[in-house]
């Protein structure tokens, strides 16, 4: 049987969705709204606190959760504009804060799971739809739900126009902190200036990174220094940020970045630590749930392009506790966490005629 999702009730959700405001920690006006949107359409939703007044929402059949989640993020970054961050539709395009990173993912999957019901009524849900808090902070949605519950197998929403990711890249957020000392700026020394001294640190990082390991992705982010008026800051902060294939042992990676930072800025007062660890993983496209991935898009007639994930996610959460995650949803990452976020209208349509797809796939009868 070829179900068909509803078209219009997918982007109403998706413009209602967008329109919450749901920052990491403010989310539960956006879970409030699901777990009435879900429960109003008879599916049955359980409430899963992470911290007090932040919860998930876990969607399945029966007393046991089945071996397959679908899961989304319902949090986004901040607002750049508070005044302009709602859903606006120009044609295909929804632009809007969280459109594709993921409100697009999580109405897909929302739609999938209403049309299955509604089509196989007498049927239990195949899979399980997670909709989790705090992805773009600590991620402690995930861990939580990773606490409660095992599934064999995750499939993530997050914006990758819809290739199907069975690998994905590791994380490292590495803090660093110079010292300087603070003296008039009539009178300050290059050497003595703490900015002066993280440039030179990130500029060490950064070329060596250029010169040896060109294949890795860095990014500079939220750098500051102590307020020092007309005088040279003492303390300067910055974060640098590194995504890597998984042919990189993070051990052995960071070791060298460190051992770098002593032999090439011996005497100079800086610090260097790991913030952040994700491994990443490479998953083999074979098995049963590589074939329900392939057959969901041969359902569809979608082309089947897999990829490789290139940024950081849940993903490698649901991984370090045993889930082995494919990530796969509608937008593009190169606009999330933009001021001109947006998404296509009609990949979110097909995201979630795919997400349909696989629970068709999976509740099918095996050979």
């Amino acid at each position: 049987m070829n179900a068909e999702i509803n078209s219009e009730r997918l982007l109403n959700l998706l413009t209602e969705l967008v329109d919450i405001y749901s920052p990491s920690g403010k989310e539960a006006e956006a879970v409030d709204f699901l777990a009435e949107y879900l429960t109003a359409r008879g599916l049955p939703v359980r409430r899963q606190e992470v911290t007090e007044d932040r919860f998930n929402l876990i969607v399945y059949s029966g007393k046991e959760p089945p071996p397959v989640v679908l899961m989304g993020h319902v949090d986004t970054v901040p607002a750049f504009d508070y005044d302009n961050y709602r859903a606006d539709q120009d044609g295909d395009t929804l632009y809007g804060l969280g459109s594709a990173d993921m409100k697009g993912g999580c109405a897909a999957m929302v739609e999938a799971f209403l049309t299955f019901q509604e089509t196989h009524p007498d049927k239990p849900l195949p899979a399980a739809l997670a909709l989790v808090v705090g992805e773009e902070e600590t991620g402690d949605g995930s861990m939580e739900l990773c606490r409660e519950y095992h599934f064999n197998w995750g499939v993530i929403g997050e914006p990758t126009e819809m290739r199907p990711c069975f690998s994905h890249f590791s994380y490292v957020e590495i803090e660093l902190t110079t010292r300087g000392k603070r003296t008039h700026a009539s009178v300050s020394k290059p050497e003595q200036n703490a900015v002066k001294t993280m440039l030179d640190l990130l500029n060490t990082l950064i070329g060596h990174v250029e010169q040896h390991k060109d294949d890795i992705i860095y990014n500079v982010r939220d750098m500051q220094s102590s307020q020092a008026g007309f005088a040279a800051p003492d303390l300067c902060t910055a974060y640098l940020d590194l995504h890597l294939p998984t042919r990189y042992a993070i051990g052995e990676l960071t070791a060298e970045l460190e051992e770098l930072v002593e032999t090439e800025m011996a005497g100079q007062s800086k610090e260097f630590s790991l913030a952040t660890i994700h491994n990443g993983y490479r998953l083999p496209r074979r098995g049963e749930m590589a074939r329900v991935i392939e057959a969901g898009f041969e359902r569809t007639g979608i082309p089947f392009k897999p990829d490789t994930f290139r940024s950081d996610s849940d993903a490698p959460l649901l991984w370090q506790a045993g889930i082995k995650p494919i990530v796969m949803g509608p937008g593009n990452l190169s606009v999330a966490h933009t001021n001109e976020e947006s998404i296509s209208i009609q990949q979110v349509e097909n995201a979630a005629r795919v997400y349909l797809a696989l629970l068709m796939e999976l509740s099918s009868p095996k050979p």
